[in-house]
């Protein structure tokens, strides 16, 4: 059994004392393949690092909306020449969040539309963030699918009905965190059992969000397998289809991964 996990992030404090120990845990787990996200373009050459560390590792390139008022001065270009490493797969993350609102509205809005650009640009996927701000996220979708379309995935979703039929009918990817496993979330499980299995993706948002038993503690990419259990019972398959369908669209999505 393959699995992916495509959005974590390897280089928080969290890891820093035994990343090998994870990256290893995570392949004895028959998680193959990982990719950590930018949350800072300021830190690229930390997400490059990783990458080139390990050769199962990927990274993207972007800005997260916590933090989208602080890089709003980083043109497109620059965005597009980080792109251009073997290892950078994708765009973000980025997107709209507004339950912390650490970042201005209007500055999330601006960032978001900026990695459109980018991924449409350079034709890698980007790795959308939103949170409690379903009905901005699928007005910016639409307007910019508009202008051209892009690759993208809601990682970690946590929407409603209406934002994920909206996303997949714009050709998006769905991904399902830990947070599916959590006892309370039957309305979640509910609506990913409507995506269809080819738009489907899993992932640890690690060291967040732990699946399961666990919940509270410090996540990591091992623990997706988790996650895949539990949205192969919801999807009514056995791990090895979930895990095989999931790997696949990865690599359909992320087309700059190599196996």
């Amino acid at each position: 059994m393959t699995l992916v996990d495509h959005h974590c992030h390897l280089d928080f404090p969290d890891f820093a004392s035994e990343l090998d120990a994870v990256v290893a845990r995570a392949e004895a787990a028959g998680v193959q393949y990982i990719t950590t996200i930018s949350t800072r373009i300021a830190k690229h050459d930390t997400y490059r690092g990783i990458a080139e560390r390990y050769s199962n590792v990927f990274f993207s390139v972007g800005t997260h909306p916590h933090q989208a008022h602080e890089e709003l001065d980083v043109p497109l270009s620059a965005i597009i020449t980080k792109t251009q490493h073997p290892k950078c797969v994708a765009v973000g993350e980025a997107g709209l969040d507004y339950f912390y609102q650490k970042s201005p509205r209007e500055a999330q809005a601006q960032g978001f539309r900026l990695h459109i650009a980018a991924a449409r640009e350079t034709g890698l996927p980007l790795e959308i963030h939103t949170r409690d701000a379903d009905d901005d996220t699928i007005a910016i979708l639409e307007d910019e699918m508009g202008k051209g379309a892009f690759k993208a995935v809601l990682h970690c979703f946590t929407g409603g009905q209406k934002l994920a039929d909206r996303a997949v009918a714009l050709g998006l990817y769905i991904s399902a965190s830990g947070v599916i496993t959590y006892k309370k979330n039957e309305d979640l499980r509910a609506i990913f059992k409507t995506v269809p299995l080819d738009r489907l993706l899993v992932e640890t948002d690690a060291p967040y969000l732990g699946p399961g038993p666990q919940r509270g503690k410090r996540n990591e990419p091992a623990f997706v397998a988790v996650t895949a259990a539990t949205l192969a019972e919801i999807k009514g398959l056995s791990q090895d289809a979930l895990a095989l369908a999931t790997t696949e669209n990865f690599f359909r999505l992320y087309s700059k991964a190599v196996r």
